[in-house]
């Protein structure tokens, strides 16, 4: 379940556009290191060697605060960093061709932002703040030279990448296979459980993203996803209000993402 509703298909190729002048958060210097970092069972594979965790912390981690609506980078722009999550939470999107905004994934504290720049240089997506948020900024090219002669960091990596690859085959089937209960129930409780391993209560949070932004993300029409929240709502699995939400009936809402409601 953890791996569900994480990424769309894979990045298309990168399109050339006007280099433009954005207001881009500052990088600042991070005193913490990975070996200290209450993130570090969150961020770093599991099983990832002692020795390892002191190698990162050879790095000069860079810090970046996002404030709400900020954007960390944009689809078309110079892969150099990938962001650890410190705090708060993230939307990324991309431009599909005929114009429109597609939400492909959010990420929270703990998580990793901007990997899909690895393949062509440049970033296949926007990342945007959906509260105020700190990340940790990594040079990606003193990564690669710091894992050259360590086989150690070389898996840590692979396995980075390797955990991405698998969040994103879980939404190509969410989406090709769930109709619209399933789908709202699977992100929901993806979302719960995201929150429970990180000391937050899985049953009551509320909601950062929009339920446009939820639509888009999971394939689905704005009407589409307020209807199913209501029926949601009227078969007693959970309570709205506005964007906080309040699990009722777990189990109830497992059955109608193993079964649907049909």
């Amino acid at each position: 379940m953890s791996a569900v509703l994480e990424a769309l298909t894979s990045p298309p190729e990168p399109r050339v556009r006007q280099q433009t002048v954005t207001s881009v958060p500052p990088i600042n210097p991070l005193k913490m290191r990975c070996s200290s970092c209450h993130l570090g069972e969150l961020c770093l594979p599991c099983g990832i060697a002692v020795s390892d965790v002191q190698r990162l912390d050879e790095f000069r981690f860079g810090r970046r605060k996002v404030k709400t609506g900020q954007t960390l980078y944009r689809e078309g722009d110079r892969f150099q960093f990938f962001y650890a999550v410190r705090s708060g939470t993230f939307k990324s999107k991309l431009m599909l061709a005929d114009g429109r905004e597609q939400v492909n994934g959010f990420c929270m504290t703990g998580e990793i932002m901007g990997l899909d720049g690895v393949a062509y240089g440049t970033h296949a997506s926007s990342a945007i703040a959906l509260e105020d948020a700190e990340v940790c900024a990594i040079p990606y090219a003193q990564l690669t030279e710091l894992a050259a002669g360590n086989a150690g960091l070389q898996q840590v990596f692979a396995r980075i990448m390797s955990r991405e690859i698998l969040r994103e085959h879980s939404l190509m089937t969410l989406l090709g296979s769930m109709n619209a209960e399933e789908r709202l129930a699977a992100f929901l409780l993806n979302l719960s459980h995201r929150l429970k391993v990180r000391g937050y209560s899985a049953t009551e949070f509320h909601l950062r993203m929009s339920r446009a932004e939820i639509g888009s993300y999971l394939g689905m029409t704005l009407e589409t996803v307020s209807r199913t929240f209501s029926t949601f709502q009227q078969l007693r699995l959970l309570e709205v209000d506005k964007r906080h939400i309040r699990l009722v009936d777990v189990e109830g809402l497992t059955r109608a993402f193993k079964t649907g409601l049909n």
